[in-house]
């Protein structure tokens, strides 16, 4: 299968720039699978295609202020993207620009108030690097760092909260679980007082999730690792879904690879801690997940190869050319979908 295969063509306008003041009242475009039908209806609407037993996941990971820019003792500017907490005050960084920063390198952020000593250089050009500061290290980020926004979004964001889910918990995201961003706490109540349950998986969206798949046949392609965790009582509600042929509804696509990556053969999952990189292409069998809630991904992307695993490629191609005459809004701030 090609990678060419999931191309579509995308008015760059229909990208979209800012988050919806109104979380729930993004448009939701409704994909019924078995009869290959498309509905068009505003988020909040989800709760009616919701049914008391179901269990809804998500993930309630957190993303932190991950883009720090800096300067060396000689002025130069530099820019750090951090990507994963190795422990302690050791990090992976992503630097700009790369070829400058030796290990032994100084960096310094914030008028000083944190400081950062390149100590290796990592596979694919990343940077070990150990910080120096006093106090708490994510009042620290709070206080200097940026929100990791993707790359199409150009323009700046006013509220850092608007990229966080109203329910996120755990820091350690460098991007957000975009599917999650048209919740809110009224609508979860609702939804949880409809009785349908709700359950948390953690994983820590890494910026790998932007990265395109640079091969021609998609079997070929290297996926990205990303941490997860899922505790006992989330698992318990997740298998008793399963167990009494009620749904389970991953949000979104970081939801639906944990709840795959741990699942066994009946769909059952368990407390557990691990990395995945699992890679959900058109072929695979789900095994745990019955429905999918989603934003609209990238031409020739991972995710957009594993919402046709779930939906049929053709039915979600189809989909996507619908959403672009429709001018449904695209990615990260953008509308979403429910594949039911």
């Amino acid at each position: 299968m090609k990678v060419s295969d999931f191309n579509y063509e995308l008015p760059e306008r229909l990208i979209a720039q800012h988050p919806y003041e109104k979380r729930d009242e993004a448009r939701l475009m409704i994909l019924d699978k078995e009869n290959q039908e498309i509905e068009d209806k505003i988020f909040k609407d989800i709760i009616d295609y919701l049914k008391p037993g179901d269990c809804l996941v998500i993930n309630n990971t957190k993303v932190i202020p991950a883009r720090l820019y800096g300067k060396k003792d000689t002025g130069a500017h530099v820019e750090f993207l951090l990507l994963n907490r190795i422990e302690g005050d050791f990090w992976e960084v992503m630097v700009k620009p790369g070829n400058k920063l030796k290990p032994g390198t100084i960096v310094y952020f914030g008028d000083g108030i944190l400081k950062a000593e390149i100590l290796e250089v990592l596979d694919g050009g990343n940077r070990k690097v150990k910080f120096e500061y006093k106090g708490i290290f994510n009042e620290i980020l709070d206080q200097i760092g940026l929100m990791p926004l993707p790359p199409y979004i150009k323009e700046k964001l006013e509220k850092k909260e608007s990229y966080q889910t109203v329910y996120a918990k755990y820091e350690g995201s460098a991007a957000a679980p975009t599917a999650g961003l048209h919740f809110t706490k009224d609508l979860l109540k609702k939804i949880n007082d409809k009785g349908i349950d709700i359950a948390n998986v953690t994983l820590h969206v890494g910026i790998g999730t932007f990265r395109p798949v640079k091969v021609e046949n998609i079997e070929d392609h290297n996926m990205h690792s990303e941490h997860y965790y899922i505790k006992s009582e989330d698992a318990e509600k997740i298998n008793k879904a399963k167990q009494n042929g009620n749904r389970v509804i991953a949000v979104g696509t970081t939801s639906c690879r944990v709840l795959e990556s741990v699942a066994d053969e009946k769909g059952l999952v368990r407390e557990c801690e691990g990395d995945t990189n699992i890679f959900i292409y058109p072929g695979y069998k789900f095994k745990c997940i019955d429905a999918l809630i989603t934003n609209f991904h990238l031409p020739e992307s991972t995710l957009i190869m594993l919402v046709s695993a779930l939906a049929g490629k053709e039915f979600i191609m189809n989909a996507y050319k619908y959403a672009v005459t429709k001018e449904y809004h695209f990615f990260s701030f953008g509308d979403a979908m429910f594949i039911k």
